[in-house]
């Protein structure tokens, strides 16, 4: 009988030049730890259960935050994307997932749909009169990847502050003191009327 095999899917997988396999679940990326080591390729003689258990790690937090980190992972120059290889390993992500029936959010469709309809405008001719160079197509994208690494590192510093709970915690006291008995406080007028009272 196998030793049991944990089966993880790792993303985003170790950092490595961009080429077509790359991303998770793609060959050469971690599939299974057996006693905490690493190994990538499964054994011939391994059985696995078609009911296996498989523990997937996703650590995007959006399209956006995919797509950053595969231009970063790279060294690309996010203002001149090449939008044929940075399509190809978004859609391998999306393909991954959609294989493992991992549920997708539609976000991440959307996105899909833009980097295709980018790429195809990318393909077409430009135009052939001088000084009348149309937009380029990636400048929303590029717009909105720079907004939201913006955002992240802003997170990230205010996440690096300390915080009450986590770093640091409040301190209390207890100090075990006898009270001295006070005596009220009076003047002439509540004395006259004890007086008063009395007689």
């Amino acid at each position: 009988m196998s030793e049991p095999v944990q089966r993880t899917l790792p993303a985003p997988v170790p950092p490595a030049p961009l080429t077509g396999a790359h991303v998770a679940g793609a060959p050469g990326a971690l599939v299974a730890k057996v006693r905490g080591e690493p190994f990538t390729e499964l054994p011939q003689d391994l059985y696995i259960p078609p009911d296996a258990l498989e523990v997937f790690f996703d650590t995007f937090e959006g399209p956006l935050d995919l797509l950053l980190y595969l231009i970063r992972r790279a060294n690309l120059d996010i203002l001149d994307i090449p939008m044929a290889r940075l399509t190809e390993q978004y859609m391998e992500y999306v393909e991954v997932m959609r294989t493992k029936n991992l549920e997708l959010a539609a976000e991440y469709l959307v996105m899909a749909a833009m980097l295709m309809e980018i790429k195809s405008r990318m393909l077409l001719p430009r135009p052939a009169i001088p000084g009348a160079e149309g937009e380029d197509p990636r400048a929303e994208l590029v717009r909105r990847l720079l907004e939201y690494e913006k955002m992240k590192l802003a997170g990230q510093r205010l996440d690096a502050l300390p915080q009450l709970g986590r770093d640091f915690f409040p301190v209390e006291i207890w100090i075990e003191q006898t009270l001295a008995q006070r005596l009220p406080q009076v003047n002439v007028v509540d004395l006259q009327e004890a007086w008063r009272a009395l007689l």
